[in-house]
């Protein structure tokens, strides 16, 4: 008689329990807690924001980890730290601005669709992205909301800077990565970038319809490239359109303190 032999799961490297391997997150995480202080003014309140959401993120990456890879336990730990971290600055915060509490109308529903979303054998769809998305917008009021410098036009309108420059990373990401090959897709990409410029052209002060030309041509030649190069021995990697779109975000946000609106 043969032994079967099953494979053996291989130990999760310490580091990546505790550090997710989304190299664009990091940038579209900062973005809006950094376009909030543009939209009113710096304050130490705002630190804590920043903590609390980079705590939940770090959370809700291990725990989408955790669940796509059926549930290992060496997960636990980071999820616990940064889940408690990121309870305890929600809840200090929420007693200081009561009104904060508002945001879990949105973090909460989202929260909870895109962490089914992280079952195993389940595709991150676009849906999944935009629902992030959301999520992170909530930081723009919230952080403009603690320093006491509150207006509404304008943190809507810093709020509608974000939203412009997140919705069209999501779509240049999926368009190099996930659709690649798929001209329908890096056309809705390139089309969206362009209405961006259009309307920064006609809402905002000329550099930001400037900035919005710079990311319409990053969205449309990020595809090509990853085309060309696919198949060589120097591919289009995660990490480089990770890169890519720190410069693009750092990009946004020096534009949103050099160009007040």
């Amino acid at each position: 008689m043969t032994a079967v032999s099953r494979p053996v799961a291989r130990p999760v490297a310490g580091h990546r329990l505790w550090v997710p391997r989304q190299h664009g997150a990091w940038a579209m995480l900062l973005l809006p807690v950094l376009l909030g202080v543009a939209a009113s003014t710096p304050a130490a309140p705002q630190l804590a924001v920043a903590g609390a959401a980079l705590a939940a993120y770090l959370a809700s990456a291990t725990a989408q980890t955790w669940s796509r890879n059926r549930r290992p336990p060496a997960y636990r730990l980071p999820m616990a730290v940064y889940g408690s971290v990121a309870a305890v600055l929600a809840l200090l915060l929420m007693l200081a601005y009561p009104a904060l509490a508002l945001a879990g109308l949105v973090l909460v529903p989202t929260g909870v669709v895109v962490f089914r979303g992280a079952q195993p054998g389940t595709r991150r769809d676009l849906a999944n992205s935009l629902l992030q998305v959301a999520q992170a917008l909530v930081l723009v009021p919230a952080t403009a909301w603690v320093s006491g410098a509150w207006d509404l036009p304008r943190v809507a309108t810093y709020t509608c800077v974000a939203a412009g420059y997140q919705l069209g990373a999501v779509l240049v990401v999926r368009s190099v990565l996930r659709e690649r090959g798929n001209g329908a897709f890096a056309a809705l990409s390139v089309g969206f970038h362009a209405a961006l410029v259009a309307a920064a052209a006609l809402w905002l002060p000329l550099p930001y319809a400037l900035v919005a030309a710079g990311l319409a041509a990053r969205a449309a030649a990020l595809p090509i490239i990853g085309l060309r190069l696919a198949g060589s021995p120097r591919p289009l990697r995660p990490v480089h359109v990770g890169i890519a779109e720190m410069v693009a975000s750092l990009a946004v946000v020096i534009v949103s303190f050099a160009v007040p609106i």
